[in-house]
């Protein structure tokens, strides 16, 4: 077999497609954010010599900005200074520091949890936790939402235990699958509190009840939730008032804390066991202290930053009411999340394209397979760092762009 061919091929099909993705090669500016220098812009428009140029940034899943804060940089720049720059190893083999200890306790607090447990990413969070637990609980059956994220999905499949997937934040569909399930089967409902491409919000309380009327373990995904919800940040669970009826919480430190790795918090039991027993964190390379030492800070500063949350909430609202005025129409929800659908990969590609080279706004396309073929689109994340200045330009380009491509009939 010609195997470059192979290679060539496949890539070929997907810029045929419109669903190759290009990578942004972005110069984050500490304090200054949203503000970047983009060193790879798209080149052959009018006027754009491909030369470095200031942009605004709109795709950012550091939803708060905490990448940046002052006490967060603070505390990595100390911890370099005392602990070096790596962990070292492995958690069990001499990767475990101070930090990582002080880290676990803040997060469980955070989510009123016994212990919780850190991962390098939220990927391998929810891939090695999902994977270790249904894998070993004997003859366990997994209810997975329709919406869940490739990780989840991912660790359900590694686990190679019985599944089912309910309708998309469907609680009696989710009660008509458990009903055809032995009563004495151990059972774990997956789902997230915020569909990050939709943005449409769990009925967590709803799928609580039913699991409990089936007596099914509950595993929610906060990833795109913590920092953001409920008081001191823990949640759309805790701002709902049944985080404690979750029995696992699983998040990230990479979005709403600005930093890198994720975690689970529950109960000291559960933690344990996933350590003692999931390959994913056993073999793994410990975060290094400085991350941290880093995420532990934002924690702690976003956990009294109730004035960024409520900046946070007015911003996206600032942006949907330009986008109406603009005549862009985007997809409702209850979240931060700001859907902009196109429908057509290749037209979202050149959508994305003009508002670089000729605004300096920054939206990344998403195309299959991270959102359905006939969904694609911008995904606008506001973050309370964008100024009205800010907002008044995205509206004016989006809309000005989006009338002369006739974009309108496709949305």
């Amino acid at each position: 077999m010609e195997y470059e061919a192979f290679f060539r091929r496949q890539i070929d099909r997907l810029r045929a497609d419109g669903n190759y993705r290009v990578f942004a090669e972005i110069e984050r500016q500490a304090g200054n954010f949203p503000r970047a220098v983009l060193h790879n812009p798209p080149t052959g428009h009018p006027g754009e010599n491909g030369a470095p140029r200031e942009i605004t940034i709109w795709c950012s899943n550091d939803y708060l900005g905490m990448g940046q804060h002052p006490d967060v940089l603070a505390a990595m720049h100390d911890a370099i200074d005392r602990l070096g720059a790596g962990a070292g190893g492995t958690r069990n083999i001499s990767g475990t520091s101070i930090a990582h200890v002080e880290l676990e306790r803040e997060l469980a607090s955070l989510h009123g949890k016994e212990s919780a447990l850190l991962f390098a990413s939220g990927y391998m969070s929810n891939w090695a936790t999902l994977g270790t637990i249904a894998a070993r609980l004997p003859g366990c059956i997994v209810l997975s939402d329709a919406g869940n994220h490739a990780s989840m999905i991912e660790g359900i499949r590694h686990s190679r235990a019985e599944r089912h997937i309910f309708a998309h934040n469907d609680p009696a569909d989710l009660d008509r699958i458990l009903a055809t399930l032995p009563a004495d089967a151990p059972k774990i409902v997956a789902f997230e509190s915020v569909y990050s491409m939709d943005g449409d919000i769990a009925p967590i309380a709803a799928i609580c009840d039913v699991a409990d009327k089936h007596g099914a373990m509950t595993y929610l995904d906060e990833v795109h939730a913590v920092g953001l919800y409920g008081p001191q940040g823990a949640g759309i669970a805790a701002r709902d008032g049944v985080a404690d009826r979750l029995t696992i919480v699983e998040g990230t430190l990479g979005k709403g804390f600005g930093v890198v790795g994720g975690y689970i918090a529950a109960s000291d039991a559960l933690c344990d066991f996933v350590r003692s027993f999931a390959s994913g964190y056993i073999f793994s390379t410990a975060l290094p202290p400085a991350i941290a030492a880093g995420a532990c800070a934002s924690i702690r500063a976003v956990r009294a930053a109730d004035g960024l949350r409520a900046r946070h909430a007015d911003r996206v609202r600032a942006v949907r009411a330009a986008l109406d005025q603009a005549g862009v129409p985007h997809q409702l929800n209850p979240s931060h999340i700001v859907p902009v659908i196109v429908g057509d990969p290749i037209k979202t590609r050149l959508l994305t394209d003009r508002l670089l080279t000729r605004h300096g706004i920054y939206v990344q396309p998403i195309n299959y397979p991270t959102v359905p073929r006939g969904t694609e689109r911008l995904r606008l994340t506001p973050s309370p760092l964008h100024s009205d200045q800010d907002i008044a330009q995205l509206a004016t380009a989006l809309g000005a762009e989006w009338a002369e491509l006739n974009l309108a009939e496709s949305a």
